[in-house]
């Protein structure tokens, strides 16, 4: 059995990146799993997809699935594989689909607001 959890994260949260607001949502998911931090993850109609490019680059999680990940493009930078999704996640974290969260950086700031 899995250790995850997933609740809607309190209040609203905003992605930058190079100083861009990547995007800002009160409709966050907060997952916790295990003893890591808490990952926020952001619904994909609260981002500037634009930004985003699909990299080759795919992770495996036993609990939550495929991976898929995603580079960071603004005017002063390309942040690789700064951001991942899973496309069709395992059961105990269906809630996640449609969702991205951030790799944390000195070009990306995931903060509540």
């Amino acid at each position: 059995m899995t250790n995850i959890r997933i609740r809607k994260a309190e209040g609203t949260w905003v992605v930058r990146s190079g100083g861009a607001v990547l995007g800002e949502t009160s409709n966050a998911l907060e997952l916790t799993e295990g003893d890591m931090d808490p990952v926020i993850y952001f619904p994909r109609e609260d981002i500037a997809m634009a930004f985003l490019d699909r990299t080759s680059k795919s992770t495996r999680c036993e609990h939550k699935g495929e991976a898929s990940y995603f580079s960071i493009a603004n005017k002063s930078s390309v942040t690789e594989n700064a951001a991942w999704s899973y496309e069709d996640p395992k059961e105990d974290a269906a809630a996640i689909k449609g969702h991205l969260a951030f790799v944390l950086s000195d070009s990306v700031k995931v903060e509540q607001v």
